[in-house]
């Protein structure tokens, strides 16, 4: 990783990834700071620490206090928010198509696309048709990158990227790795995680 990269671990499933998806890239932009996109799934993560769900499912009042918060935080960014009527949602195939796509151009679009259909829209993220019509309404060639996303290679790809996020103590999304290892935790952290990056970058 260079000095001015910023590895950006984050879920489809996560309400607080939908914040930093939609959010990072501008951000990341004015600091001058490099993205790598590392999407991952949560479950493992959670089932290593003793969890068959979501903490906010788990602790009703976290969960309440959950979504007032990314109201607020959602108005504030501007952005749209419809509470999910299933929650966490399965965010699988939208992983294993970002992971296929982690070097083309479309990438951060599909993201957002599917950030958006899940959390402002209610619509099924787990559900292959949706999948499709967001990779069509980008104008991109759904049924290829579909294949490619399903492939066995591709499959293992993500499960050992959801390894390596269990690896290196990340416990929870949007998380994000810096290049000398420092790891902040949340969307109320990005901002601070792009100034690290920037900060020890001028100075070296």
């Amino acid at each position: 990783m260079n000095k001015q990269t910023l590895e950006f671990w984050f879920e489809f499933a996560s309400s607080y990834s939908y914040l930093s998806v939609m959010r990072i890239e501008p951000l990341a932009r004015a600091a001058g700071v490099t993205l790598q996109w590392r999407p991952f799934l949560l479950g493992p993560v959670f089932l290593s620490l003793g969890w068959n769900d979501s903490p906010f499912n788990i602790y009703p009042p976290k969960g309440r206090y959950m979504w007032r918060d990314l109201a607020r935080l959602a108005q504030r960014y501007g952005l749209p928010l419809q509470v999910p009527s299933r929650f966490p949602r399965n965010g699988l195939l939208a992983a294993r198509v970002a992971l296929a796509g982690t070097d083309e151009a479309w990438m951060a679009d599909f993201c957002r696309a599917v950030m958006r259909a899940n959390f402002a829209e209610d619509r099924d993220i787990a559900e292959v048709e949706v999948i499709r019509s967001i990779l069509a309404a980008l104008g991109l060639p759904a049924e290829a990158i579909l294949a490619r996303a399903e492939s066995p290679e591709n499959k293992l790809a993500l499960r050992q990227q959801t390894e390596k996020a269990g690896e290196i103590g990340l416990f929870g999304a949007p998380s994000f790795v810096t290049p000398d290892g420092e790891l902040f935790w949340g969307n109320d952290r990005l901002e601070d995680a792009l100034e690290w990056v920037k900060t020890r970058a001028t100075a070296a």
